[in-house]
């Protein structure tokens, strides 16, 4: 299959501008392995020590999966849906290094892809990666670094990690010809993770981590905004906060994305850390997604989550008035990780999905309505 168009060369209305958003991308380790390009398998891991056992683990419980798959390959039912909507950009949490790096951090678990297998990005049009989180320095310095070109080369725009602080900080900022720009801020958060050691300082790199979600950091990061919004602009906080399981949204998160909206204008709340889809608000008008939930990872076949449905995943696509940064509409499409791949799910998975999703969104204020075609459209 061939890659989707660039940004550029894609069509969207003039009325609105439409974000394609999902949460963690993990195309490392067991998922590298099936690309065209496998990295070395070797892990450091207590739980397996080769990256192809994670492939093994996911054919035991759904199946064979091809070798060498193309780049496109997966993405599966999410390309037909992309083509469809035509978002006009495409954004992700990339957790995983890109990198060759044998340099590797002793944290548990370390993800890697092979530079070679980045068009597998590419092949879905990806147009913006996140990068302040957990894994991105899993393979040290040398393994960011990597990281860094390998996305720059590709075209592919990010934040939120850097070669040193300023460069951590520094938003993307996406151009839509006659629409205006889109500045994407991507933060870190403790609580998702990330070593404290790995916050980039001036002449270290490392990530946009935040000290904290108090009332100084809002402050600074006001400050950041500032300085190079300008009017008309739409403005994404991408946050990877909090741990891997639970419904829960810590008080601290709510009042944190509050006053983001409240004092420094942010205008949409991209969260993801969360395996699973967390509950929605919608603030003043602004979109709050607190947990995207994963979107393709190689956890497939390992036990412990179920009753979470973590193999569940979601296309959400954010669609905002460029002249209010208001939303307009918010439409997901369910997805099933299956094969390594994303497959659309069964009818029940997709009641099950807007059952849960309406169960947490009333403690925010939402709800979502299963259409005839299992999609979900966010109420508020």
């Amino acid at each position: 299959m061939k890659p989707l168009p660039s940004a550029a060369g894609r069509k969207a209305s003039n009325s609105v501008i439409t974000l394609f958003m999902c949460g963690d991308v993990m195309t490392g380790r067991g998922i590298d392995q099936v690309l065209p390009h496998p990295g070395d398998p070797r892990l450091h891991e207590s739980y397996l020590k080769d990256a192809r056992g994670y492939v093994e683990i996911a054919e035991a419980a759904n199946g064979p999966i091809p070798r060498a798959v193309g780049f496109a390959w997966i993405w599966g039912d999410a390309l037909p849906e992309l083509e469809r909507a035509v978002p006009d950009l495409r954004l992700i949490n990339l957790e995983t290094a890109v990198t060759r790096s044998d340099t590797w951090e002793a944290k548990g678990i370390n993800y890697r892809m092979h530079p070679d297998n980045l068009p597998s990005l590419t092949a879905a049009g990806i147009d913006y990666c996140s990068l302040a989180n957990n894994h991105v320095l899993d393979w040290g310095e040398g393994g960011l670094e990597e990281t860094l070109t390998a996305l720059d080369r590709a075209g592919i725009r990010h934040a939120g990690a850097g070669r040193s602080l300023v460069e951590a900080k520094a938003p993307a900022a996406l151009a839509l010809p006659g629409k205006g720009r889109v500045l994407v801020f991507s933060f870190g958060a403790a609580s998702s993770g990330i070593p404290p050691s790995w916050a980039a300082t001036a002449d270290r790199p490392g990530v946009n981590l935040l000290p904290d979600l108090s009332e100084r950091t809002v402050r600074r990061i006001g400050e950041e905004v500032h300085k190079v919004r300008r009017a008309g602009d739409i403005v994404v906080a991408s946050i990877h906060w909090g741990g891997n399981w639970g419904y829960e949204i810590p008080r601290e998160q709510t009042e944190f994305a509050h006053r983001l909206i409240d004092e420094v204008a942010v205008d949409l709340i991209h969260g993801h850390s969360s395996h699973h889809v967390k509950g929605l608000e919608v603030y003043r008008g602004k979109p709050v997604i607190y947990g995207c939930g994963d979107f393709l990872n190689d956890y497939e076949g390992i036990s412990g989550y179920e009753t979470y449905r973590d193999d569940l995943t979601l296309m959400y696509f954010v669609s905002m008035d460029p002249e209010t940064g208001g939303l307009v509409h918010l439409k997901m499409i369910p997805m099933q990780i299956r094969n390594f791949r994303l497959n659309r799910p069964s009818e029940a998975d997709a009641r099950w999905l807007a059952a849960v999703l309406t169960r947490e969104g009333r403690k925010l204020g939402t709800q979502v309505e299963l259409n005839e075609d299992h999609e979900l459209t966010l109420q508020w």
